[in-house]
């Protein structure tokens, strides 16, 4: 009923319209807690970029052949043209093995290694325009170069004649001390060395692509493996199952070598149409000869010359794999000679060819075959790397248990 004409179906607008504003008022006053606490929340999940030296949690050994443990490290203040990322993922390459047993003679320590890294940038400088926070973007194997000499004008960066700064275990130009790499929580790197990961990426298979990917996929680059072509792969690991995976798609014909009967079965399956055990005598006299490229990724020390002899007039065997003494004595120069056959070496490659395998794989749907371990499992890893029980890479999951 309306107090003002008694009629209980009467409408007045100007009644109306002061109960609106009153209902309006109320639920402004409900709300308003609620949209405090949105903004605060809003606020309190919005990146904070340290705008000094940081610590954060990492897994890194003490000493030579110790084993790894969590430890903190610094990482330096993100400059104008750095980007600070999140690990979520970090592949443990062969290398990271010899680095951490001393093998390279190295007496830098702790030692704090890992350069397959995948994450999400979570700060960044203010000059920076390659990135934006909340983009994934992944680091390799180095993480500066002097940028002026002819090596890294050639986008070469791996070759710097002034010197490469590795990701872990060299001497960090910019904040001095060494480097440390991925098996950390957090990473401060200059955009320049960040590699853009493409949208829908599974980023774990991923990873391993930023050095096993890049260090198979340079010397075919180079050597211009073409359809038709006959390659072989000399070991089945890490670096050897992605090198099967890459000569399969440029329509290579592809021969996998191992010493392990059953990774037989394997490189069938990774697309090579044959597959040898390098002891059998028969086999390998039966492909001498037959060879335009040969992809060495053994990491340890092997005579050589059975395979420079399957090499064709003019093959190249190329040697990615083993950084340690190379076994010269039984390389026969007479044979090397008359069949014109080189003994090369190439080193994972440099930034924009790092970009471009990431960018020719994720447009083929290729990933690397992977065990994805947590940080407590990096020693158990390592043995079963070791004991070549492994297929085809072990990488660290960062995504669970981190500090912040």
């Amino acid at each position: 009923m309306c107090d003002k004409c008694d009629d209980t179906r009467a409408h007045h607008p100007a009644i109306a319209a002061e109960r609106r504003q009153f209902l309006l008022a109320g639920a402004g006053l409900a709300a308003a807690p609620l949209v405090a606490a949105l903004t605060t929340a809003a606020k309190a999940q919005q990146p904070v970029t340290p705008t000094g030296p940081f610590s954060v949690r990492a897994y890194g050994v003490s000493a030579v052949k110790m084993l790894f443990a969590p430890m903190q490290i610094q990482r330096r203040a993100v400059g104008p043209k750095d980007v600070l990322i999140d690990v979520h993922y970090c592949g443990i390459c062969h290398s990271d093995i010899h680095a951490i047993r001393g093998d390279w003679g190295s007496t830098t320590f702790p030692r704090v290694p890992g350069h397959e890294i995948i994450g999400r940038v979570a700060g960044v400088g203010n000059a920076v325009t390659k990135f934006r926070v909340g983009d994934i973007a992944g680091v390799g194997c180095m993480v500066s170069s002097c940028g002026e000499c002819e090596n890294c004008r050639a986008d070469r960066e791996q070759n710097c004649l002034k010197e490469t700064t590795f990701t872990y275990d060299a001497p960090d130009r910019v904040s001095g001390g060494v480097t440390y790499g991925g098996y950390s929580e957090r990473l401060v790197v200059t955009e320049h060395f960040a590699i853009r990961i493409p949208p829908g990426a599974n980023l774990a298979a991923t990873a391993p692509l930023l050095c096993a990917g890049v260090t198979t996929f340079s010397p075919m680059q180079h050597w211009r493996l073409a359809p038709g072509q006959r390659v072989g792969v000399i070991g089945l690991g890490g670096l050897g199952h992605m090198a099967v995976k890459l000569a399969v798609t440029r329509r290579a014909d592809v021969t996998v070598f191992t010493t392990t009967p059953g990774k037989i079965a394997d490189a069938q399956r990774l697309g090579a149409r044959e597959a040898v055990l390098s002891s059998d005598e028969g086999a390998m006299s039966r492909l001498a000869n037959r060879f335009d490229l040969l992809i060495s990724t053994v990491p340890y020390t092997f005579r050589m010359q059975p395979f420079m002899n399957l090499l064709k007039l003019d093959g190249t065997l190329v040697n990615v794999g083993l950084l340690l003494g190379i076994d010269g004595t039984s390389l026969s120069g007479m044979q090397m000679g008359f069949g014109r056959k080189s003994l090369a070496g190439s080193m994972i490659g440099g930034i924009a060819e790092t970009q471009e395998v990431i960018d020719y794989c994720a447009a083929r749907n290729i990933t690397a075959d992977i065990e994805l371990i947590r940080p407590d499992q990096i020693d158990k890893a390592v043995e079963r790397v070791v004991n070549k029980d492994v297929r085809y890479r072990f990488v660290i999951d960062f995504t669970t248990g981190r500090q912040g």
